[in-house]
């Protein structure tokens, strides 16, 4: 996990110079749907959020599972896999062929030699940001860095702030925290679901997420010394205040969310160290999921 977490600035560089595969994702003013599981699915609410908030047309999100795709009229459909054998994705997509949908299906994909290969009409392959740790980190950052720049971000200020990120030194106040409450606004609500997911796949810590002005509407009782706060993105007006009030640390850097993530990610695995814990082969979880047919 460490490897492949600090190698995140390489292979977003990599990806955000990936012009012809980044053509082949849809087309601006196409009606699309991106989904994914877990991870994936994260990094496609952030997609979804950035595409529309660029003005290049309706995009949604949706957990392969419950994604109902069959008859809304989408243009296309965007697959996110590290590992290209999730049954939920491929169940889907071999849905969508065998329903005749005319709605063009695309792959991001890390590992080439997988049956989504087969499945989708167009498949982008990431085999620079495969990874062999259970615990997602760069594939998922790697994919999202290669929409970001195909909708026209520059990348280069977020890649020097992760390189930051890697090397600063952790507070401890957040490595020993007890609880973390993870919020995002807008494109970065997708990643402050992620970061609590590694935090629960890597250290077994008691973490939830919200949208940022959803946090206030109950989950905040929960806020008290000892615990974190953690913003990805810009904080809603008046939450430092609020916050300050309960104890609770406020962690609110004004860095770029995908940065910031990496940051996260970092917090995560000083956590299972400190546990003594394995996060490249945690609890209950495999590098895919295989559901028995």
């Amino acid at each position: 996990m460490e490897a492949e977490l600090r190698s995140q600035p390489e292979t977003w560089a990599t990806a955000a110079g990936l012009r012809e595969e980044q053509s082949l994702l849809p087309a601006s003013g196409e009606r699309i749907a991106v989904v994914g599981c877990g991870t994936s699915w994260f990094m496609a609410q952030a997609y979804a959020a950035l595409r529309e908030r660029a003005g290049h047309g309706v995009t949604d999100a949706f957990a392969a599972s419950e994604a109902p795709v069959l008859d809304r009229g989408y243009d296309a459909i965007v697959a996110i896999t590290r590992s290209g054998t999730t049954t939920e994705v491929l169940e889907l997509l071999d849905a969508l062929r065998s329903s005749g949908s005319s709605a063009r299906t695309v792959g991001i994909v890390g590992d080439p030699e997988t049956p989504l290969v087969d499945l989708v009409d167009t498949a982008i392959r990431l085999p620079f940001a495969d990874e062999q740790s259970v615990v997602q980190t760069r594939f998922a950052t790697t994919a999202l860095a290669l929409v970001r720049a195909s909708l026209g971000e520059d990348l280069t200020p977020v890649i020097d702030q992760a390189a930051a990120a890697i090397e600063e030194e952790l507070d401890d106040e957040l490595i020993a925290a007890e609880q973390y409450s993870f919020l995002g606004a807008g494109w970065t609500i997708g990643l402050a679901h992620e970061a609590a997911l590694k935090m629960r796949e890597a250290s077994q810590s008691w973490t939830e997420s919200y949208p940022a002005k959803e946090y206030r509407h109950g989950p905040i009782a929960i806020a008290a010394p000892g615990r974190v706060t953690w913003m990805l993105g810009e904080a809603p007006t008046g939450l430092a205040d609020d916050l300050r009030v309960t104890g609770a640390h406020f962690e609110d850097r004004p860095i770029d969310g995908m940065a910031d993530l990496v940051r996260a990610q970092r917090v995560a695995l000083a956590r299972a160290r400190r546990a003594g814990l394995d996060p490249d082969s945690p609890r209950n979880l495999t590098r895919s999921v295989i559901l028995p047919s």
